[in-house]
């Protein structure tokens, strides 16, 4: 599949987001981005202002938080950031959340749901403390179905998103990495079911590639970086333009040339349903 083969893949062409930068696309949108105060949703964030776009940041930092929102508005100065504290795993505050971007706003067409944690790698399930596996799940998993769940009556009127942050781990069954991969796993269901309950509202699972953020270091996982947070940012940004909306409901790889699998894929994946789970013989 179209795979960038560069040791720190770059963003090409087909995805270059410097026309909508340039075009302001995102104008009259807002978009929500959970875990917005370091690495890949920072940088996610920061795409998203330079097209235009208003913004929910939100995370549990409100000292990181803010240090984005001050990095953005000095980059563009007319951008509108509201910031928002808010544990993901608490539907009450989600629901606060959602309804302060609405207030504020009077909006939302896009949620990148970017917040997620994972555990140090190498410690078996018959090791691992069972509350902090299971929190991968709650942050993860349960953090994004709450978003989902508050802000699709908002994106249905919009006509709006869901971009999630998956990996390719949930395709894997990495020893020691128990929690990640089956929680993404889980999450890449969650997400098909957003387009076939709610037609109007597009969604993508997401694999950002191998970021080096400060999570990804702490886990001390044996996998190289093989790219920066630039890459899918560019991704979710091409993904909420609406110029990839037959990739609704699926799967997606920021390391995936995007222009070769529309060109040589597209019809074989909306005729077997592909990038999807599912069981299948070889």
């Amino acid at each position: 599949m179209c795979l960038l083969t560069s040791l720190d893949a770059r963003v090409y062409p087909f995805i270059d987001p410097s026309p909508l930068f340039a075009a302001k696309t995102f104008a009259s949108k807002v978009v929500l981005v959970t875990g917005a105060s370091r690495g890949i949703g920072a940088c996610i964030a920061q795409h998203f202002a330079r097209a235009g776009a208003s913004l929910a940041l939100v995370a549990r930092n409100e000292t990181l938080l803010n240090s984005v929102k001050a990095g953005i508005e000095q980059e563009v100065p007319d951008a509108q950031v509201l910031t928002l504290t808010c544990d993901v795993r608490n539907s009450a505050q989600v629901s606060k959340t959602v309804a302060s971007t609405i207030e504020h706003f009077g909006r939302l067409d896009v949620l990148v749901a970017n917040a997620a944690v994972i555990l140090p790698f190498g410690i078996p399930l018959g090791e691992v403390d069972p509350d902090a596996w299971w929190e991968t799940f709650e942050v993860g998993l349960r953090g994004v179905f709450n978003f989902i769940h508050f802000a699709v009556p908002h994106l249905q009127k919009a006509g709006g998103c869901v971009v999630a942050m998956s990996s390719v781990g949930g395709h894997l069954r990495l020893p020691t990495a128990s929690d990640s991969s089956v929680s993404k796993h889980a999450l890449d269901r969650l997400i098909e079911f957003v387009p076939i309950e709610y037609p109007g509202v597009k969604s993508f699972a997401v694999h950002p590639g191998s970021v080096m953020t400060d999570m990804a270091l702490r886990s001390n996982a044996p996998v190289p970086f093989d790219t920066k947070p630039e890459l899918p940012a560019s991704t979710v940004l091409y993904l909420a333009s609406g110029k990839g909306d037959w990739l609704s409901g699926r799967y997606v790889s920021s390391l995936w040339d995007l222009g070769e699998v529309e060109e040589k894929f597209r019809d074989a994946i909306v005729e077997k349903n592909a990038l999807v789970q599912k069981l299948a013989l070889p």
